[in-house]
């Protein structure tokens, strides 16, 4: 009989959908002339999607921009919520969505450290044990001590990836943040996932750079149109994915 608790995310039966408006009114004058003028549309951008992913896996999410997965991969975080449907995580879970999410741009890089550590669970004494590793890894350097408007966008990926690698979760979901950065780092950041991946962590990843998939990822779902377009080993799914690509 099949264990829930051997699967980090089950999603099942999830569709989400985005209320799009035309015309809509940007000054209260607007609001109050034009109030029956709002045009509103409804855009599905998943449609019944169904899959489980075990503990210890790690699983790409591929397809063309728009396709959805950045979309399944908040669902999966719960930063939004299906309007169908329900997803089920089991274990601390971190995410690397945006750039920069959740840093507050007036405090130094330390301080939003303990910020955004706080944020994904950690007590104060924990941020303590780990500041020092997770400043050697960003590379910042005397930077750390600089509020994070001066930074660029390589060093606030730096920042982020540092802080949710150092965190300890159960599951890692991350989105194209790993574009950015120059390619020392980007390389560092992987040899990180294939560490964290021989430790059994589950970790879901969005990304158009394929060669690193195929390394890194022992599953691909590629999600066309809102749709499970196919799911199972990576390289298989890639070949089928760029073969109807050209």
């Amino acid at each position: 009989m099949e264990n829930k608790e051997d699967y980090s995310i089950i999603v099942e039966d999830v569709t989400k959908k985005f209320k799009v408006y035309y015309d809509k009114p940007n000054t209260l004058k607007e609001r109050l002339v034009f109030w029956k003028n709002n045009k509103t549309d409804t855009h599905t951008v998943l449609e019944d999607i169904n899959l489980k992913i075990k503990k210890g896996e790690t699983v790409a999410l591929i397809g063309t921009n728009g396709s959805g997965k950045s979309t399944l991969l908040k669902l999966m975080t719960k930063i939004i919520y299906p309007n169908v449907g329900k997803i089920t995580t089991n274990g601390k879970l971190t995410s690397l969505l945006e750039l920069g999410a959740g840093f507050h741009d007036d405090f130094t890089g330390r301080e939003n450290i303990y910020f955004n550590a706080s944020i994904f669970g950690l007590t104060s004494k924990e941020i303590d044990k780990k500041i020092d590793e997770i400043i050697e890894f960003s590379e910042l350097g005397d930077f750390i001590d600089s509020p994070i408007r001066t930074y660029s966008s390589g060093m606030y990926m730096r920042l982020a990836f540092s802080v949710a690698i150092n965190v300890d979760a159960d599951i890692l979901l991350i989105d194209e943040i790993l574009a950015v950065g120059d390619q020392h780092f980007q390389d560092k950041c992987f040899a990180k996932l294939r560490e964290l991946k021989e430790s059994d962590k589950t970790i879901v990843i969005v990304s158009h750079n394929h060669s690193s998939i195929r390394k890194l990822c022992n599953r691909a779902i590629w999600i066309q149109n809102g749709h499970v377009r196919l799911d199972g080993e990576t390289n298989k799914v890639i070949d089928k994915y760029l073969e109807e690509c050209k």
